[in-house]
Parts: C-alpha cells; structure tokens; sequence
C-alpha cells in the first residue's frame, strides 16, 4: 500500500513535467506512475526521458513512445501529430530511444493495479464508449485476474468509470473520490494530460491524480504551468504544422466533437431516467 501519483500524456513537455514532479514532492507521494506517451508534440523529448529516469519513476510505453522509436507507423496519427512525430524521431538520441524502446506496454502494480496507455490489447485504441470499457473489463479478468482499478491515458481526457457485471457507470472526475471495494468491480481510472497543447480551447492546465492506495482514496488535480514557454520551444523547433494546416484539423474534428459531445447528453439523459 502507497501514497501514489499518476501522470501521463506529457508528450515532450518538460515545463508541465516539472511543475507536476515538484507538486508531487510537496505531496509527499511514495512513487510515481507514468502511463505512457512521453513524447510527441513539444520539443523536450529528451529531458523528459531523462528526467524520468533520473527519478526511476515506473512508464509504460504509449502510442507515441512507440511511434517515435519505429516500433508503430503513423497511419493512425492526425497529421499534427504526424508532423511532431517525425520532429520526435529526428530529436531523439541513441539513450532515450533505448529507454523508450524498453518501455512495457503494461505494469501491475501491488497485483491489483494495471497500468496501460490505451486498451489492454491495443495502445492506440481510445477507451472512450461503454463498449470500450466492457471490452477492457473482459481483457483484464483473461489476461490480467485480480486487477481492480485500471489506469490509463490516451484520451488528455480525466476520467474515472465503475464497471461490474457488464455495467459501466461514469463518476465525476473531481477532486477527492472515494473507491469503495466491490466484488468483481473494476474502476478505470483517467487522470488527464501533463501536456494541454491538444486542448482546442480553455485554460490550459496539466492535469494528475493522487491514489491513496490503503484508503482507497482518489484525487484529481489539476495545476498551472508555463504553457507558453512550451509553446515557444515547440514554434521553434518545428514541432508545430503552419496556422492553415492547424485550422484544416480543427475544422474536420468538429463532426467528431460534436458527436461526442451527443453522446456525453444521452447517456447523461440515460442515466436520468
């Protein structure tokens, strides 16, 4: 039993990084859990990889990770991430493309917790849907017995679901939540993104979470950081498609925003019933 923190999702962020390492010391957490997708997008690749390593913090490998060593194409990439990506390779040098390498795809962690980046069978699948989250409960129960709470990235979305019995229910994602223990029950848990140039549009925050493992106890936080000095390094480096090819993205994410955002009403209206 431990006092942990969960990150993932810092993509080259070191400004993000940094501030989410000193607030975790002030917290006095035990260890640090990274779920993955240490690069990509900002253009500290190499600093993030060493500074996890310097404080033997336990990473699996995310989408990226994977993407950035050649261990994955980039068919399934938007063509921002694409174009970050071919930077990240380019960047990376021979010790933080070992280390990445390296990287598992999945960590127990006291048996009874699972890290993954994505699905437990594909790290490039989104755990957005009820059918995503059942599916995963059926993988872990086959491949990983015992696992109780599952945390994951992927989506720079926080997020934190219950699943028992084929029935999936999403709970509020903010600030402390107890997990009560229930038989044959899985919670999967969210705890946001490190790195926010993905957000389209609000405050630009990293987001993590605490567990407090022997009282079952879940915090969301979210923290402040300098985002426009990551930013900067990104512009400069060439991290960063021109404004036409960004608002080219934007505009053809928005029927999938929009379906999205549907589907958030009616399982909102389902669950009122």
């Amino acid at each position: 039993m431990a006092h942990y923190g969960v990150i993932a999702d810092l993509h080259g962020n070191l400004e993000a990084l940094q501030a989410a390492l000193a607030f975790l010391d002030r917290r006095g957490v035990e260890r640090v859990l990274c779920l993955g997708d240490v690069v990509g997008y900002n253009a500290d690749p190499n600093a993030c990889v060493s500074l996890l390593r310097q404080r033997g913090i336990a990473t699996i490998a995310g989408n990226h990770d994977r993407i950035a060593v050649g261990a994955l194409g980039l068919e399934r990439c938007s063509s921002i991430a694409a174009h970050a990506l071919r930077r990240t390779r380019r960047a990376l040098d021979a010790a933080s493309r070992a280390w990445l390498r390296d990287l598992p795809a999945h960590q127990a962690v006291e048996q009874r917790l699972l890290l993954t980046h994505g699905s437990v069978d594909d790290v490039q699948r989104y755990l957005w849907t009820y059918d995503d989250l059942r599916d995963n409960h059926r993988l872990l129960e086959r491949e990983h017995p015992g696992t109780t709470i599952c945390f994951f990235g992927h989506t720079h979305r926080a997020a934190l679901y219950r699943s028992v019995g084929g029935q999936v229910v999403e709970l509020a994602a903010l600030g402390e939540v107890m997990l009560p223990a229930a038989p044959n029950a899985v919670y999967f848990i969210n705890p946001g993104a490190l790195d926010a140039a993905r957000k389209v549009v609000g405050e630009r925050w990293a987001e993590l979470a605490l567990f407090d493992s022997a009282r079952g106890v879940l915090t969301f936080c979210r923290l402040r950081y300098d985002h426009a000095a990551s930013e900067r390094k990104a512009l400069r480096g060439g991290y960063r498609l021109g404004p036409l090819a960004r608002g080219s993205r934007w505009l053809s994410a928005l029927p999938r925003r929009a379906l999205a955002g549907t589907a958030r009403r009616l399982r909102a209206v389902w669950r009122d019933r």
